[in-house]
């Protein structure tokens, strides 16, 4: 399967090269594999892909530690507070829905054009983070709380020793889709205001009509995106060995 995949890459990198080579395309446009590669290596030489993906994978971890840990906060106080997860619920639907490319310009004038990217990355992915944690949490088997309530086990000996461990599954997929949703944030948030990263890379190649460098982003954007995803589902596969959960597909 590897095999496979590596070899339908490969397919695509040398059609790409080719139809940029014979003119099929315009190379102006879409650049060329030869060419991102001249550039990747310009780059890495004179240390200014260092500096711009350095910048981008510091936001985004940044991002991602924020947008986890306050998402899993408020999913605690809405399991704790039933009523309280009555009143916020037809909020997060709207804040779940609402366009977060429309918030870019309010968190610039109220945060800079540094922290402007990381409000972005938590607010893209904080929402969908509550909401997939408190309903992880609501679906816990009855019977165990009724158990532990049975035996006198307070509300946080619940959420410590039933809740949360069952829905440990639940928390890894929230990982999984939050790394992913929070590197949206950054680079939305950098092609907004700021002045580092591979988002404003991406939008400077642009701007200036340099294609490789615009392509050579993105590439660099698919390789983090897979390195991330791959570091995130090797730790739910850790955490699953140890505590003997199911993996989710």
């Amino acid at each position: 399967m590897t095999a496979a995949q590596v070899a339908l890459l490969g397919i695509v990198l040398l059609l790409w090269e080719v139809a940029a080579d014979r003119y099929w395309v315009n190379p102006m446009l879409t650049s060329r594999p030869s060419q991102i590669w001249r550039t990747l290596v310009s780059m890495a030489s004179s240390g200014s892909l260092w500096m711009h993906l350095g910048v981008t994978l510091r936001e985004t971890l940044a991002g991602f530690a924020i947008g986890m840990a306050l998402g899993l906060g408020v999913a605690i106080a809405l399991w704790w507070w039933p009523a309280l997860a009555a009143v916020l619920d037809p909020y997060l639907v709207v804040l779940n829905a609402l366009p977060k490319i429309a918030l870019g310009p309010i968190f610039y004038i109220w945060l800079g054009h540094t922290l402007s990217v990381y409000g972005m990355a938590v607010a893209i992915s904080v929402v969908v983070t509550i909401v997939m944690l408190h309903a992880g949490f609501s679906e816990v088997e009855a019977n165990q709380v009724l158990v532990m309530r049975t035996f006198g086990a307070t509300r946080g000996q619940i959420l410590r020793k039933v809740v949360i461990p069952s829905s440990l599954p639940t928390v890894m997929a929230a990982l999984k889709v939050n790394i992913g949703l929070t590197l949206v944030g950054v680079i939305v948030g950098e092609f907004l205001s700021a002045r580092a990263g591979l988002g404003y890379l991406i939008i400077y190649g642009g701007q200036v009509f340099q294609m490789q460098l615009v392509m050579t982003s993105v590439v660099i954007l698919a390789v983090i995106s897979a390195l991330l995803y791959l570091a995130v589902t090797w730790a739910e596969r850790l955490v699953s060995r140890l505590l003997h959960l199911p993996m989710r597909s």
